[in-house]
């Protein structure tokens, strides 16, 4: 089995959430029920992953250190890596370098939400030993994402186009990459920007070129949203609403997620649940209990 890290990317000003951002990190805003942070960690801990890193601005990590005081109650390791002015994703790779050593990754963006039955099955398989898989999600505004352009013949990734001015293909780019421990030294190769960050799209376009690269679908019936603006972040609430009401799941809690992984105990599950006592979250944690 391949050994394998994460690491949620959870950085940045906000800049597009402000005034919501002015003196709180975004990834600990709310998504409906849970603060955001909480939908990357459950989408690694998914993938089967249980030694995590995230990175973050200096004056975070006390927040994040609080929130995840005792990561073992879920059955993982968190270390908590700073990033002192954000420039690009890429940069991730470079400041986690000691932490990957020689173990595949999986790369998370912060506010990339993730939902729906059958995500966990299609994590499950995606951890690579080299090399990089991505996926593609149909979307209608794709000059707001990186796209994939297709081989005409192949059907194959041929490009992926940053924010493109004119029309690609609407195959966007979820904030979500897995890769072999070689993407380090591929994230050395890249330059600067006019935009001043390291792209992601050009890392993965060197992927492209040494032909190491997967893209799968998404399958119907789950759900991706970039929560980094107003509106989607009050879309994504809404959207874990409904899903939960309609199915009567909670959706990306690390709790449950560690106890069906097996990673925790009944009894760590039950002294989890007691910390969210007198919310509908707590109840929901000691309701497993009581079905099984």
């Amino acid at each position: 089995m391949v050994e394998a890290c994460g690491i949620i990317l959870a950085g940045g000003n906000g800049l597009r959430l402000r005034p919501l951002t002015l003196v709180l990190n975004k990834h600990l805003l709310p998504v409906y029920d849970k603060p955001m942070i909480f939908y990357p960690l459950s989408t690694l801990m998914l993938a089967g992953i249980r030694d995590i890193a995230i990175i973050t601005r200096p004056g975070d990590i006390k927040l994040y250190s609080d929130l995840f005081s005792k990561p073992e109650d879920l059955g993982i390791s968190i270390r908590f890596l700073t990033q002192e002015k954000p420039l690009g994703v890429p940069e991730a790779y470079l400041i986690a370098e000691k932490f990957i050593g020689r173990k595949s990754v999986a790369l998370i963006l912060g506010d990339n939400i993730f939902v729906g039955q059958g995500l966990g099955r299609t994590l499950s398989t995606s951890i690579v030993s080299e090399g990089a898989k991505i996926f593609s999600f149909p979307v209608s505004n794709p000059q707001d994402y990186g796209v994939i352009k297709l081989n005409q013949k192949t059907n194959k990734a041929e490009k992926i186009i940053e924010k493109p001015k004119t029309f690609v293909s609407n195959l966007a780019v979820p904030g979500l990459y897995f890769t072999g421990s070689e993407v380090v030294e591929l994230a050395k190769l890249l330059d600067i920007s006019d935009r001043g960050e390291l792209e992601i799209s050009d890392l993965l376009n060197l992927y492209i070129s040494n032909g190491q690269i997967e893209v799968n679908n998404f399958q119907r019936g789950i759900g991706w949203i970039d929560a980094g603006t107003i509106n989607s972040l009050y879309e994504a609430s809404n959207l874990v609403k409904v899903l939960q009401a309609r199915q009567g799941f909670i959706f990306n809690s690390p709790d449950e997620i560690a106890w069906r992984n097996n990673w925790i105990s009944d009894q760590q599950l039950e002294v989890n649940s007691k910390k969210y006592v007198g919310t509908g979250y707590g109840e929901y944690l000691k309701n497993l209990l009581s079905i099984m």
